[in-house]
């Protein structure tokens, strides 16, 4: 197992692994809204983020996206979830920064517990613009 940066080949793997996982984890938004954002990952999000993927034997298991102190993204295959790789890849991540923050649906109570025993914690609450569900902003830094 290892994580390495990723490369404009892993667009397709990522992608997929993002799609997958997210319609899986956000049953409470349309799967359209999912669909459509395929286009806006491949075309600005990725390029404009530093993205790592954890692999094994080649294949792409799970990655994340950070854009500044962000967390931007951190998905791991839907059949590979509950095995350790989300922590390997949120160890990776703090390594890269000595503070991050990132949104998080409150109906994705699975997410919303492994940030907190994580080590996050809820800064603030709000409604994503793009869905209207409700999210909370969350914050983690090496200093406690």
């Amino acid at each position: 197992m290892q994580i390495r940066a990723f490369t404009p080949a892993d667009t397709d793997a990522v992608l997929t692994i993002w799609l997958e996982a997210s319609l899986q984890a956000h049953h409470f938004i349309a799967p359209a809204y999912w669909h459509a954002n395929v286009g806006p990952m491949r075309e600005h999000y990725l390029p404009a983020a530093d993205n790592w993927l954890l692999c094994q034997d080649a294949v792409v298991l799970g990655f994340y996206s950070l854009y500044e102190d962000n967390l931007a993204a951190i998905f791991v295959a839907p059949g590979k979830q509950g095995r350790g790789h989300g922590k390997a890849l949120l160890a990776h991540a703090k390594q890269q920064r000595q503070n991050l923050q990132l949104r998080v649906y409150q109906q994705n109570r699975a997410s919303c517990d492994f940030y907190l025993s994580q080590g996050f914690q809820i800064e603030e609450e709000g409604l994503d613009s793009d869905t209207g569900s409700p999210e909370w902003l969350m914050r983690w830094s090496a200093e406690g």
